[in-house]
């Protein structure tokens, strides 16, 4: 028996190029949210969360609308977050990024996330799918948990917008990572999201 849990990033939101924090999709977003649920469409999902911010929510929305057996919950332990400040082993390249960002957002980052991991990552037993639509951030802290890497590894993950990460724990064995970032569901018109020098 196998725990799977499948990872999405929202779509596209159409206040993102305007560096605002959140909004509703975009139509290209859409596209993507409705290519993913068709992606996803044969896998029997046992619960599917949401970040509450609009961007996850209507995301979610535009998921359970092709996949009407699926009824999406807001989780407080899917925002948007920072889970970390500077560490001694950050490369300095970073430091610019955490100008912005207070000790309050970090330790309320670190505190989520810590709290997401314990809920999320806990072994069920059975054959489990859940399903997670949730940030970049959220999704790279999940991926350098099961790798167990450095705390600041979190920056260097890079999901596209519905973008599709899979980790799965089979019974008395470790979680794996196994896919991270597959797109093959999104034609490279639909793969936003990414740095610019991201080869699509």
């Amino acid at each position: 028996m196998t725990h799977y849990l499948y990872l999405v990033r929202h779509g596209e939101h159409q206040d993102a190029e305007h560096g605002l924090i959140d909004g509703p999709l975009s139509p290209r977003g859409v596209r993507q949210a409705g290519l993913i649920a068709d992606r996803l469409s044969g896998v029997p999902f046992d619960s599917v969360w949401h970040s509450p911010l609009e961007r996850a929510n209507q995301t979610a929305q535009v998921v359970a609308e092709r996949l009407p057996s699926v009824s999406p919950r807001p989780s407080s332990l899917l925002f948007d977050c920072v889970p970390t400040g500077m560490t001694p082993d950050t490369p300095a390249a970073y430091e610019p990024f955490f100008g912005a960002v207070t000790e309050a957002e970090i330790d309320a980052g670190q505190a989520q996330m810590s709290d997401a991991v314990s809920e999320f990552l806990a072994r069920k037993r059975g054959e489990v799918h859940e399903l997670l639509i949730t940030h970049n951030v959220v999704i790279g802290w999940f991926v350098r948990e099961v790798m167990q890497s450095p705390a600041w590894r979190w920056m260097t993950l890079n999901q596209a917008n519905c973008g599709l990460t899979v980790l799965a724990q089979k019974h008395g064995r470790p979680w794996t990572v196994l896919s991270h970032n597959d797109m093959a569901h999104l034609p490279v018109e639909l793969r936003t999201g990414l740095p610019e020098d991201y080869p699509v």
